[in-house]
């Protein structure tokens, strides 16, 4: 079989397979379904500081080959989150990627300061677009991606910081150079982009939020054509998620630029999706005689 083992910024990862955040709690549900320990890493639900309670229902729409999400953050709070979830996630032997988020500089910085140490690495969420200050508030202008991602990595002495980007702003690539120079250690992209459902015949947004973060298959290929250009311009990985289905649509990401991939609304519709991913990915490996999965990384050749 293929070697799938990835090191991302010196976390090692037993597969590129890791659940992105919000699309699988904290794993303890998922794991009755199937053992969680055949992942790469999960990706907690956003933290914050305190227990937030998210957004007013109906917080949840759909759309031909996409879902909306308004959920806005609703987490127990990271305390809770030490106390309960991270042995257990610890236990499985999985990368554990500590989702943050927060209202101001100094709720980033604090976070990041209480679960440094103890989550493998630190996904800083700077892009949720579903919440009305903090969130996609820093993510959209360069200088304040650089500047929260400063604020993050001056509190972190031993967790590596991963910065999750917006496409929702003129250029992903600038952005994802303005963190690379705010001291991030690695990138994920993309988080949702924004969008709203309308019901006809009420004539208002079906989501109490009125707009949503769009996930599912349908934004894919936006998804790898952002990963491609944050690759070609920035030295540090890059985790690629949006849209992933199967094993196929994860080795788009790997030969766009990513190092790994994560996947969520496609656990939604198949709860077995993430191992039956990492079981296709070795399998068109070995179908294709490549030893290593580390091999296809960036070899996207283009026309022209």
């Amino acid at each position: 079989m293929a070697e799938l083992k990835v090191d991302f910024c010196g976390v090692t990862l037993k597969n590129p397979v890791v659940a992105a955040s919000g699309t699988f709690g904290f794993g303890k549900e998922f794991n009755e379904i199937f053992d969680i320990g055949v992942l790469g890493g999960v990706s907690t639900k956003g933290l914050t500081l305190e227990p937030r309670l998210g957004n007013p229902t109906p917080r949840i729409a759909e759309g031909r080959s996409v879902i909306l999400n308004a959920v806005g953050l609703q987490n127990p709070g990271v305390d809770v989150f030490l106390e309960e979830d991270l042995g257990f996630l610890k236990s499985k032997k999985i990368a554990v990627i500590a989702n943050v988020a927060g209202r101001t500089l100094d709720d980033y910085a604090g976070i990041c300061a209480r679960l440094d140490g103890k989550a493998d690495l630190i996904e800083l969420n700077i892009s949720c677009p579903n919440v009305k200050c903090g969130g996609m508030a820093f993510g959209i202008r360069p200088e304040s991606v650089k500047e929260v991602t400063k604020a993050a990595k001056s509190a972190l002495k031993k967790t590596p910081l991963m910065v999750k980007l917006s496409p929702n702003v003129e250029s992903i690539a600038v952005n994802a150079l303005a963190a690379q120079e705010g001291g991030a250690d690695a990138l994920s992209l993309i988080n949702t982009l924004t969008g709203m459902v309308i019901d006809i015949e009420k004539r208002r947004p079906l989501l109490a939020n009125n707009t949503g973060g769009v996930s599912g298959a349908g934004i894919k290929p936006i998804a790898v054509r952002m990963v491609w250009e944050v690759c070609s311009a920035v030295d540090i990985p890059v985790m690629g998620m949006g849209g992933i289905v199967t094993a196929e649509d994860a080795l788009e990401f790997i030969i766009a630029g990513a190092a790994a991939v994560q996947v969520g609304t496609a656990n939604f519709t198949d709860t077995l999706a993430m191992p039956k991913i990492v079981a296709g990915m070795n399998e068109w490996l070995d179908a294709h005689g490549i030893a290593d999965v580390n091999e296809l990384r960036g070899t996207l050749r283009l026309n022209g």
